[in-house]
């Protein structure tokens, strides 16, 4: 690896809007933006929409009759970089990114010969959209449940953006992206890739 040439990666983004495609999603605008800004690093990404996909409820790796987690979960390992953006409800993430949450539960127990999480070394980075407060509680949230199950949290690894509270504007109605907004994406983006390199040339120890 060197500066010139740089440890190629992967990223998957997992979009967490409660719209079914091909409806407008400003969380996937997001997740897109961020996907853009990696790209810039070297890190070649990929986008699901949830929503489109029947992943049922629980927290096995597998909860059978037509699942269709398992087959999302196997691109999840096999990323880098996972991005995971939710819109803001109701104060709080979406019920997908809750049920995302609750089935990336059981890499608990997906472990390699040493017994650690699958995703351990894995890096994740988050983007919350919303016209209502509630980003820092949902970045907490998320940010919790993917360090418990292995991921690692780079430094301001988070964009948000926040319309006016109880507006009508999303943030995919910005006819351009507010330079705040895009000063974090840029941190957040040029962060995860510097510290899924070091991750991966560097793995963590084995207990």
């Amino acid at each position: 690896m060197t500066a010139e040439h740089p440890l190629p990666l992967r990223a998957v983004a997992l979009v967490c809007t409660l719209k079914p495609s091909p409806a407008p999603s400003s969380s996937e605008r997001m997740a897109r933006q961020l996907l853009d800004a990696l790209a810039r690093h070297d890190v070649r990404g990929d986008l699901i929409r949830v929503v489109d996909h029947d992943v049922k409820p629980g927290v096995e790796a597998d909860m059978g009759d037509g699942d269709a987690w398992p087959a999302l979960r196997a691109r999840v390992p096999g990323a880098d970089i996972l991005v995971l953006a939710t819109p803001t409800w109701m104060g709080h993430p979406s019920s997908v990114a809750a049920r995302v949450l609750e089935r990336l539960d059981a890499e608990l127990s997906e472990t390699d010969e040493n017994g650690r999480p699958l995703v351990e070394g894995k890096v994740a980075i988050a983007g919350v959209v919303g016209n209502e407060d509630g980003a820092h509680l949902i970045t907490a949230k998320v940010f919790q449940a993917l360090d418990d199950v292995g991921f690692s949290i780079p430094s301001q690894g988070v964009a948000y953006w926040n319309g006016e509270a109880m507006g009508s504007t999303d943030y995919n109605d910005l006819p351009e992206t507010p330079e705040a907004v895009a000063s974090t994406i840029a941190t957040a983006t040029r962060n995860a890739a510097h510290l899924a390199r070091l991750l991966a040339a560097s793995p963590y120890p084995a207990g």
